[in-house]
């Protein structure tokens, strides 16, 4: 899940609290989750309420700050040395990052992952298909930058 916030948020702390959010609000309806419930899929739905709200957040209440924060320990993280992915992740397009995130990172068939994302299965896996063309010439350097 955490990878499916940080690909909806990019990497840092918005995407630390809407994953924190996230388990909390899992937690919280646990009891009242009906038996036979892909639960993968109700987590990865749960953290994509979470990341709309932190975006939501985030127009309301824009924080500027003049310092730079203390750099963060890596160890146990495998996903902090890989910043420049995220970064290139958060610049695609919404539909893309969201069905890169989702049925990549979240583990969800194209089917559900069209239900988040809305449309088609057909079209979450082509902006899918897209999106990691384009992230692959945007890492490697390949020419013709990125697609739509």
């Amino acid at each position: 899940m955490l990878r499916v916030c940080r690909a909806a948020l990019g990497p840092g702390a918005d995407a630390d609290d809407a994953w924190s959010e996230t388990f909390l609000a899992a937690l919280r309806a646990w009891p009242d989750l009906d038996d036979g419930v892909n639960v993968e899929a109700w987590l990865v739905r749960v953290a994509q309420r979470r990341t709309i709200d932190v975006l939501r957040s985030r127009a309301r209440h824009p924080v500027p700050t003049s310092e730079v924060p203390d750099s963060t320990a890596s160890r146990g993280d495998p996903g902090e040395h890989d910043h420049d992915i995220w970064r290139e992740v958060a610049t695609l397009p919404e539909r893309q990052r969201l069905a890169i995130a989702y049925h990549y990172l979240g583990g969800l068939p194209h089917t559900e992952t069209a239900e988040l994302v809305g449309g088609t299965p057909e079209a979450v896996r082509r902006a899918a298909s897209d999106g990691l063309t384009a992230l692959r010439r945007r890492m490697t350097g390949e020419p013709g930058g990125p697609t739509r």
